[in-house]
């Protein structure tokens, strides 16, 4: 698990996503009406990411997605493993009657492999002709490269916090794809990364995930996610977008919970989610997610904590936070912002 966090960190490491849940949205309307689903704008240049929410009538979180723009009107939604069902049921149930759109459920149809660390570009560059450059590639961006005898679609984006890609390819190319970046990865000291040391990076990193962190009883402006909520976007023709109503008002109502980074002090416990937070010697809520973080050097957790109306986070900081973990009452440091690269300065080199 160490030597799986440090290479993400400080080498390279490679992981396989094909599990995760693809959805292709095409046809005319399919921009309408996926402003109509996603917070976030989705009407943008094709080879553009959109990473966004989708939202109920309350505001609170029905799914967490990435969104590309693939053409004009072929749009490619990621998601997670679990979500497949859920969020194709959520497109299905909310498609007007009269909407020139399909969905097609295209899991099973590519592979994916991610290559996520600082070496990522030096390794996929000698693998292609193709620029792999911060300027002729940059973040949120998809293109299309040959690896090796492959045609991989390479989408640059990040779930663990590093410099790196998610590589498409037709399902029937995995192994080829897989054994190519294996082997010329020994030249960059590449290693093979589980889903727990993911799951730790992403955490380090206060990435949410929908499930744990987010739920459909979460407010997305409580979550910390309103940033990738646009408002004002293109409207669709389809109407409002669902939940604009909610978030409107929350956003002039203000934010009553905070999501927090919690950091066990003694090195020796570990957090696995659930364990009570405790501000000011009372429990006011629970830890979503939890974790060991070894470049953090202890237990990491993410949870909600109350706080008054748009409270200013220094206040919020003031308090003497502290968890429950196996029955005692626990030392630890805490932060808003991401305790690892909170200017997000190593995602966009």
């Amino acid at each position: 698990h160490k030597l799986e966090q440090q290479a993400i960190r400080e080498t390279v490491g490679m992981y396989e996503m094909s599990s995760y849940a693809k959805i292709r949205v095409k046809g005319s309307d399919a921009m309408d009406f996926l402003q109509l689903i996603c917070a976030n704008d989705v009407d943008v240049e094709p080879g553009k990411m959109v990473y966004t929410q989708w939202l109920n009538d309350k505001g609170g979180i029905e799914a967490d997605v990435t969104v590309t723009r693939l053409e004009k009107n072929d749009y490619l939604i990621v998601s997670g493993t679990m979500c497949l069902n859920r969020d194709m049921h959520w497109l299905k149930k909310n498609m007007p009657k009269n909407a020139n759109c399909s969905l097609f459920d295209a899991t099973s149809s590519e592979g994916c492999i991610a290559v996520m660390g600082p070496n990522s570009r030096d390794l996929l560059q000698s693998l292609t002709d193709a620029d792999m450059s911060n300027k002729s590639f940059p973040f949120a961006n998809v293109r299309n490269i040959e690896l090796g005898m492959a045609n991989v679609r390479a989408h640059r984006i990040t779930y663990v916090g590093e410099l790196g890609w998610e590589l498409y390819f037709p399902i029937e190319f995995s192994s080829y794809v897989a054994e190519l970046i294996d082997e010329k990865g020994k030249e960059f000291s590449l290693r093979h990364i589980g889903m727990h040391t993911v799951d730790s990076c992403r955490i380090e990193k206060a990435y949410r995930h929908f499930g744990h962190d987010i739920t459909d009883e979460d407010n997305v402006i409580n979550a910390g996610l309103g940033f990738a909520v646009k408002l004002q976007k293109t409207p669709s023709k389809f109407g409002k977008l669902i939940g604009f109503d909610a978030v409107k008002s929350k956003k002039a109502s203000g934010y009553d919970l905070r999501v927090m980074q919690f950091l066990l002090v003694n090195p020796e416990l570990m957090l696995y989610h659930n364990e009570p937070i405790l501000k000011n010697g009372k429990i006011v809520g629970h830890l979503t997610s939890g974790t060991f973080s070894h470049t953090l050097g202890g237990a990491v957790g993410l949870g909600y904590v109350p706080c008054k109306l748009n409270e200013d986070h220094e206040d919020i900081l003031a308090a003497e936070y502290t968890l429950e973990v196996e029955g005692k009452i626990e030392k630890c440091k805490v932060s808003i912002k991401p305790m690892y690269d909170p200017l997000n300065e190593r995602i966009r080199v």
